[in-house]
């Protein structure tokens, strides 16, 4: 088996990046967790649970999921940011592209120091190149984007050089690999330690990390960014995060008073934190698409009969009341929801519905064919692997899948469940099969779709190993454009492509949300520093330096 060569990031179970669309269906408050909420108080602590352990918190090596940008943004502050209208300058002064769009110029803002009080200049961005190019999270990212150089033009300026048009770069530069600025020196002296006392220029600092039990942040109290009426951020003395893999658990821990507010990605726990009443619940619904891919440098997954038939052999709406999704999640049809500005009907009517009949027929097509892959004898079972991590809506929803696919009566499945940081490890190494994963995310389409596509031997974005030249040549078409329209169409397209080759599969749209108690403010309300509002709690990801709390 072929496997991936150099480093590259992991993408996650949980998110896998990427796009800035019109926001999705909301909770009370329109998704907002309840509209005006006073003037912010400045003090207080606050307790988060987290859906997973950061598997580090080096932006450049560690792979990232909500649970870790919850922390990490903490500590980190971001180049550029996520807003409504568009990405806009955070750390950054301003971002300007050149004509050719393989030029992005970057004027970091004046005065800002990280935590140990190193100044932040033009020549810590280069720096942090000489660490990202063998990053394992950063490298893949340079890879897709054709980063060459970072190079200093005066002491608050650098030009990042493309090898290519990059239409989307900047919205690289909103997520954790290269958008996360970092002490550079530091990160060099001692990577081990860097992650367990990262140094950034963030809202907070931290003041102790016990992997696996807490971390815990304090208010950085030379933190440079202020909101609109002058105040000085973060508004909290202290935030502690802590991991509660179980999901029950965690809505037990807020709602028993334990934590104040937890992430999650789990149609389910959205149900029943809804149901427990008494809750802020700041729900997003948007471009995250749940279900999963087929391994296609494995038989019998490297044929397309078989993955069409799995694909129409699953039954999403039973699959989304498995995942407890039921009147909140809906059917997918591709990575984006029918609430984005991505989303088009043309690739919504390509995706293979449930039909177990015509899915028997695709199947049996495939048993009955004496050179099929799997070198089993014409007229034997397909043997199926599917795997997914041991959550226990997503083991009822792989139970669904499985006896869907078994009632055809022309496959035999054999379900396995790993640990999450395995699960996604296996996908990385190539040791999959039929793998449940999610799809898409809240950033620009381009940098998923360009990953998805790229060559699996040095992309680990092309999960399910599928090469396929017409797909490629739209990515990079799509790339070297600002052209609304022409991009849409494109990627349209390229749902087309995925749907019509049964690589992967879905179920629903995922809910995310972030429930808390009625005393914690502020996670919506949050700007960039020129006014802009903030693109919210998309895909449970908050901005804990904006948050607030009033006596209970």
């Amino acid at each position: 088996m072929r496997r991936r060569t150099g480093k590259f990031v992991a993408a996650l179970v949980g998110s896998a990046a990427l796009l800035l669309a019109a926001c999705g269906g909301g909770g009370e408050g329109g998704g907002n967790g309840g509209g005006d909420e006073g003037k912010p108080v400045v003090g207080g602590s606050i307790k988060v649970g987290l859906e997973a352990e950061a598997t580090g918190l080096r932006p450049w090596e560690d792979s990232c999921s909500a649970p870790c940008y919850n922390i990490m943004a903490t500590v980190f502050d971001k180049l550029v940011e996520a807003t409504d209208t568009g990405y806009k300058p955070f750390l950054a002064e301003s971002i300007t592209a050149n004509e050719g769009l393989n030029e992005w110029t970057v004027k970091l803002r004046s005065g800002i120091k990280f935590h140990n009080g190193v100044d932040l200049t033009a020549q810590t961005l280069v720096d942090m190149f000489e660490i990202q190019k063998t990053g394992s999270a950063s490298s893949s990212g340079i890879t897709s984007t054709g980063l060459t150089a970072v190079e200093k033009v005066d002491d608050l300026t650098v030009v990042y050089k493309l090898s290519k048009a990059y239409a989307a770069f900047d919205s690289e530069l909103e997520r954790a690999p290269l958008g996360m600025v970092f002490e550079p020196a530091a990160a060099a002296a001692d990577s081990a330690a860097f992650s367990l006392n990262p140094i950034g220029t963030g809202p907070f600092t931290i003041k102790s990390r016990d992997v696996d039990n807490e971390t815990v942040v304090v208010k950085n109290a030379d933190y440079w960014n202020k909101d609109a009426d002058g105040t000085q951020l973060p508004y909290l003395d202290q935030v502690t995060f802590t991991p509660i893999p179980d999901e029950g658990q965690r809505l037990s821990s807020l709602t028993s008073g334990t934590i104040d507010a937890f992430q999650t990605l789990r149609q389910g726990t959205i149900r029943d934190a809804r149901a427990a009443g008494g809750l802020k619940m700041y729900e997003y619904q948007g471009n995250n698409t749940g279900g999963g891919m087929f391994n296609t440098l494995v038989a019998p997954y490297d044929d397309v009969r078989v993955r069409m038939g799995l694909n129409m052999a699953n039954n999403q709406e039973q699959v989304i009341n498995a995942l407890g999704g039921t009147g909140i999640s809906a059917a997918a049809s591709q990575w984006f929801s029918p609430d984005s500005v991505w989303y088009t009907e043309d690739a919504a009517a390509t995706y293979p519905k449930f039909d177990l009949e015509a899915a028997k027929a695709k199947l049996q097509e495939y048993i009955d064919d004496p050179a099929r892959s799997d070198k089993k004898a014409a007229g034997e079972k397909i043997s199926v692997e599917l795997s997914c991590p041991p959550d226990p809506t997503l083991t009822a929803a792989m139970q669904v899948l499985e006896a869907a696919w078994t009632s055809t009566g022309l496959v035999d499945v054999k379900l396995t469940a790993f640990d999450q940081p395995t699960h996604i490890n296996n996908a990385v190494g190539d040791k999959h099969n039929a793998h449940c994963w999610r799809w898409g995310g809240e950033g620009d389409p381009q940098a998923g779709l360009a990953a998805f596509f790229a060559d699996p031997a040095t992309s680990v974005g092309n999960f399910p190993n599928y090469v396929n030249a017409e797909a490629q040549a739209l990515v990079d078409e799509a790339g070297k454009t600002t052209d609304f329209e022409l991009r849409k169409a494109n990627y349209s397209k390229l749902m087309i492509i995925m749907n019509e080759s049964g690589i992967v599969w879905y179920s629903g749209h995922t809910a995310t949300a972030i429930a808390a108690k009625q005393t914690v403010n502020g996670l919506t309300s949050w700007k960039t520093p020129d006014g802009s509002t903030g693109a919210g709690i998309k895909g449970a990801e908050a901005r804990w330096a904006f948050a607030w709390v009033t006596a209970s």
